[in-house]
């Protein structure tokens, strides 16, 4: 007669539930409760966002099912659970917000009916990236906010948010905080939000060029960290030399104060740096609408710059760069001052 008694097995939707109401006794200041009771909640909650995120993963045992998946995102999104997520994140053990991270990065992927359901539900509570931006500035949260904030510029209406929101210029202080594992977490999202939607940081580029390249100049190109340095070298690279920026790349190449810092880092002691540099550098070269500014620098420093590259190569052969070297040795050996 007893197994005729037995509970039910709990629903994704169920555990959503009963998540969603002891995340509104936390976010209401049920942590003021008389102790014993407290503490059965938060082991409680505890208990139930690992099973959330093992539905979502699965386990050792067995594969996620996407209908309880389904069921469980939709459930999710519905009634602002994950809003109540981010906001008593900071209320949670540690063990318990790693879960918590690891749900609300898998929840951006989940796709309910073919869409990413996700996306909807951002765009309507926008206002959390604030949030998780913020969260750059509490060493407790800033790797778990990161890291949802990463998995949200997924979609591309988040990243245009955050792109065009006054938090951009908070990431040039974020990438140099003395703290390690933050500085290099925010240098992450900072390069997701510029290379990850092509027409959009297209278009934040050529709309904010001024300001922007100001900032990545003085602050990370010359910055003192090395580390920043070479981060962001690479990451001008990057955008520089993808075609969908080519408008923003031409401007670039034209200012004489961008040749002066690339050349300063052609001359760094890393030749991480220098080889990243050079990669830049010869877009200056290559750019056969030079401002005559631009072709009297090369110019005056024509035997400096050729005694460089004279020995100038990657420490494993790299038969593109040898040819790229070619093309820009060729380039300023042949240049004749302008007016």
């Amino acid at each position: 007669m007893k197994g005729l008694f037995k509970s039910k097995p709990k629903t994704p939707a169920d555990l959503v539930r009963r998540t969603r109401d002891l995340l509104i006794f936390v976010d209401l200041g049920g942590l003021d409760t008389k102790e014993t009771k407290r503490d059965e909640k938060m082991t409680e909650l505890s208990k139930l966002i690992r099973e959330l995120k093992q539905i979502l993963y699965g386990d050792s045992e067995s594969e996620p099912v996407s209908e309880a998946c389904a069921q469980l995102t939709q459930e999710f999104l519905k009634e602002n659970t994950l809003r109540l997520l981010i906001i008593c994140l900071p209320k949670l053990n540690l063990e318990t917000r790693k879960h918590a991270t690891q749900i609300i990065a898998n929840l951006q992927r989940q796709q309910v009916q073919s869409r990413l359901i996700a996306c909807d539900y951002l765009e309507k509570n926008i206002d959390l990236m604030d949030i998780l931006i913020a969260g750059y500035g509490n060493p407790d949260l800033a790797l778990h906010y990161g890291a949802m904030l990463r998995e949200c510029i997924r979609h591309q209406i988040v990243a245009k948010y955050v792109l065009e929101s006054a938090h951009m210029k908070k990431f040039f202080d974020y990438i140099q905080l003395p703290n390690f594992d933050i500085s290099s977490d925010a240098a992450a999202t900072f390069k997701e939000l510029l290379t990850r939607h092509k027409s959009t940081v297209a278009d934040f580029l050529s709309n904010n060029y001024d300001w922007f390249f100001a900032e990545y100049n003085s602050k990370l190109l010359e910055s003192t960290n090395y580390i920043t340095r070479r981060q962001a070298i690479k990451l001008l690279g990057d955008m520089l030399l993808d075609r969908s920026n080519s408008v923003v790349m031409t401007r670039y190449v034209s200012s004489r104060d961008n040749l002066r810092i690339l050349m300063n880092l052609l001359r760094e002691s890393s030749k991480t740096i220098q080889i990243e540099a050079f990669h830049v550098f010869k877009l200056f070269a290559a750019n056969q609408n030079k401002p005559p500014d631009i072709v009297n620098i090369l110019v005056a420093n024509r035997s400096k710059l050729l005694r460089l590259f004279a020995d100038f190569k990657p420490e494993k052969e790299d038969e593109q760069f040898e040819a790229d070297k070619a093309l820009v040795v060729k380039e300023i050996a042949e240049l004749e001052p302008k007016e």
